[in-house]
C-alpha cells in the first residue's frame, strides 16, 4: 500500500518503522522542531528523526488546513495517524480511498482523549490495550476495526505501558492493513458512546500526593505519573519526587498505622520509608530532592535524615538537612 503517516513522539516510531517494511511510505507529516532541554536546543519530533533516516520525505505545517491539496496529490491508498496532536479536517478525512486509520492506546471506549495510558494506571485498570480505528471528526470516536489487549502489571508504569503498547501497536496497524488489502469493502465495529468515558490531559498540578488517600490510589497515582510530571511531596521546605514505591499490608513501626495522620513518617531503614495515608500504608523505594539524581532510599538516606513522627506534606520553611 501507499501510505502517508501522521505521528510525532516516541509512541509513533514502532508503527512507522514496522510499515515501512512492508509498504511504502510516501510522505510523513509531523509536528514542528521545538525546543527542549535546559538548553532550549531545537530538537527535531522522533518519527521526524526515523524519517529522514529511511528517506521519506518529510513535512511539519503548523495547520493541515492548507494541505488538502498536498496529500491529494501523493494518490496514496490510506493515511495512517498515531498520536500527530493535529487535529485533521473533514477534507483530509475524505481523500485517502481507504480512509484515515489512528491507532490508540486504550481499550476502545474506555479512555478518549489525550492522556489514556496514565489514566488507566491512575484508575487500577487491570488491562488496557490499542484501539485500531477509521477516523472521524469527533475525538476518537470513530469505528474499530481491531482491538489488541495487554495485562497492566502491578509494576506496570506509563514509561514501560508506553513501550508495550507501541510494539503492540505496530502489530495492530500491520494486521488491519493487511485485512484491508485483501478486502477493501471491511467494515468497521462502531463504538458504544454511552460507556465512554474521558482521559483528560496530565498536569503538574496533579503530582502533589494527597496523603489522605488510600495507599492503593497513590501507588496507582505513582505509577501513572513516571516518567512525568512525578508525584511530588515535601519534607519542611525540601520538595521530593517519588519514583518508585510499594503497598505495604503494615508499618515496620510499632504504632498503630490507623492511628498516624496522613503524611505521618512510621518508620525508616535501608528497605523503604513506611509513610501513613489515609488508608494503609506506602513504603518509599526511590526518591529525588531538586538538584539531585533518583535513588534508591538506602543510597538517598546516606545524606538525608528523617525524623520517625515527621509528617509529609506542604512545604514550610522550616530547613532540612
Amino acid at each position: 500500500m501507499k501510505i502517508i503517516f501522521a505521528g510525532t513522539p516516541e509512541f509513533a516510531v514502532a508503527p512507522l518503522k514496522a510499515l515501512a517494511r512492508k509498504h511504502e511510505i510516501v510522505a510523513v507529516f509531523t509536528q514542528p522542531d521545538r525546543k527542549a532541554g535546559r538548553g532550549k536546543k531545537l530538537t527535531a519530533p522522533p518519527v521526524k528523526e526515523y524519517a529522514l533516516e529511511i528517506g521519506a520525505p518529510v513535512f511539519q505545517p503548523t495547520s493541515l488546513k492548507d494541505q488538502s491539496e498536498l496529500i491529494s496529490d501523493f494518490n496514496v491508498d490510506i493515511m495512517v495517524v498515531v498520536a500527530y496532536g493535529m487535529l485533521l479536517p473533514q477534507k483530509i478525512l475524505d481523500i485517502p480511498p481507504l480512509g484515515c486509520l489512528n491507532i490508540h492506546a486504550s481499550v476502545l471506549p474506555r479512555w478518549r482523549g489525550a492522556a489514556p495510558i496514565q489514566r488507566a494506571i491512575e484508575a487500577g485498570d487491570k488491562k488496557t490495550g490499542v484501539s485500531i480505528m477509521r477516523m472521524e471528526l469527533g475525538l476518537d470516536t470513530g469505528p474499530v476495526f481491531d482491538i489488541l489487549e495487554v495485562e497492566i502489571e502491578n509494576d506496570d508504569t506509563s514509561a514501560s505501558l508506553h513501550d508495550k503498547l507501541a510494539s503492540l501497536g505496530a502489530k495492530g496497524i500491520c494486521k488491519t492493513l493487511d485485512d484491508l488489502s485483501a478486502n477493501p469493502s471491511l467494515v468497521p465495529t462502531e463504538q458504544d458512546h454511552e460507556s465512554s468515558n474521558y482521559a483528560k490531559k496530565i498536569t503538574k498540578a496533579e503530582a502533589e500526593i494527597d496523603w489522605s488517600r488510600p495507599a492503593s490510589e497513590l501507588h496507582q497515582q505513582l505509577r501513572a505519573f513516571i516518567p512525568w510530571p512525578v508525584s511530588q511531596t515535601h519534607h519542611a521546605s525540601t520538595r521530593l519526587r517519588i519514583w518508585q514505591a510499594s503497598v505495604m499490608a503494615k508499618s515496620n513501626s510499632d504504632t498503630n498505622d490507623r492511628d498516624q495522620t496522613p503524611g505521618t513518617i512510621l518508620s525508616c531503614s535501608e528497605n523503604g520509608l513506611d509513610v501513613a495515608c489515609g488508608e494503609g500504608v506506602l513504603r518509599l523505594e526511590k526518591v529525588q530532592r531538586d538538584g539531585s539524581k533518583p535513588l534508591p532510599i538506602d543510597q538517598f538516606l546516606n545524606g538525608y535524615d528523617f525524623g520517625i513522627g515527621d509528617i509529609l506534606g506542604e512545604a514550610s520553611s522550616k530547613p532540612k538537612t
